[in-house]
């Protein structure tokens, strides 16, 4: 926690944080429910002069390791927003995911969570693993839905490099129209998609502003941070974090890839594209998918129909 005193301090300061600036704060990466509360007090104090009166405090957290004591501590430092990482409610599926909590540890954290008076939890679900049928994600979803939660993230299964399924690729369905399916049965139970993984009757702050391209701290090993025009990004190695955290590689992103950024951000979630952001030759690429009737326009700003087919839109915007 050191380390992460250090780079925060250093970055405050970078980045020219001003009292009550700081919108929101996200708790997360690898496992936050295994650091005691106690832990997290000198972050909290150093950050508490720079936090808005209504900030949005959420941190992730493990069912098996998000213990009632846990849950009190970290709500007596002033978290208010707890984002479960539940994948799925059967026990079958946990076991393969190699996930080491059982559904009814998932069911009481979220209970104990919600009674300690958190109002906005969250929860991830995982589909297209091998052997995923409607019938289990609607259990799963349906089993959610049983619970005090506002957001659901729904993520489709990704394999990356020095994971734990990366010599067993087949473990990921092609499965299209299992996407449509999540989509569907989370939004007739009332829930909006604001983005394409993501729904809820709360629509998470600190995910819009990624998605705004506003500027953020990333704090600890392999976080990234961004300001104006330029990424930061933290050695991924925690051992060479702890003795050097503000050895930090640079990246400046030209206007060309800001735009393109904006693009497929906007497009993948509710935010839109703003028309006057636009060189006049995607304005005239957007118009005529909003004759085609693939955007829409409102309020001098283009939005997407389809999450799903973001990318693809995207790119035919961008004559990529």
């Amino acid at each position: 926690m050191l380390a992460l005193h250090t780079q925060l301090t250093f970055e405050l300061k970078r980045f020219k944080a001003n009292k009550q600036s700081i919108e929101t704060l996200f708790i997360g990466g690898g496992t936050p429910s295994t650091i005691h509360p106690t832990l997290y007090r000198p972050i909290f104090e150093l950050l508490a002069p720079y936090l808005k009166t209504n900030a949005e405090i959420t941190t992730e957290a493990n069912p098996n390791s998000a213990t009632k004591e846990w849950l009190e501590g970290m709500w007596a430092l002033g978290v208010n927003r707890v984002s479960f990482g539940v994948q799925s409610f059967d026990s079958s599926k946990l076991k393969a995911l190699n996930r080491s909590h059982t559904p009814s540890q998932a069911i009481d954290a979220i209970n104990h969570a919600y009674k300690l008076g958190f109002k906005n939890i969250s929860l991830d679900i995982i589909y297209n693993f091998q052997g995923d049928t409607q019938a289990l994600l609607e259990s799963d979803i349906s089993q959610a839905f049983a619970l005090p939660i506002d957001h659901i993230s729904a993520y489709e299964l990704t394999i990356e490099d020095k994971t734990h399924f990366a010599k067993t690729p087949e473990v990921k369905q092609e499965n299209e129209s299992l996407a449509l399916f999540v989509a569907n049965s989370i939004k007739k139970r009332g829930f909006t998609q604001y983005e394409i993984s993501n729904f809820g009757t709360y629509q998470s702050r600190h995910n819009q502003g990624y998605w705004r391209l506003k500027n953020y701290i990333g704090a600890g090993a392999g976080a990234v941070g961004f300001l104006e025009d330029t990424r930061f990004y933290p050695t991924t190695n925690i051992d060479t974090f702890i003795q050097n955290p503000l050895t930090l590689t640079q990246e400046k992103l030209t206007p060309n890839e800001l735009l393109t950024e904006k693009i497929f951000l906007g497009l993948r979630s509710t935010i839109g594209i703003a028309k006057e952001s636009l060189p006049k030759e995607i304005q005239e690429s957007c118009d005529f998918l909003v004759q085609e009737e693939k955007l829409f326009f409102e309020n001098n700003f283009y939005y997407n129909k389809n999450f799903f087919l973001a990318d693809e839109i995207a790119l035919f915007i961008l004559k990529e």
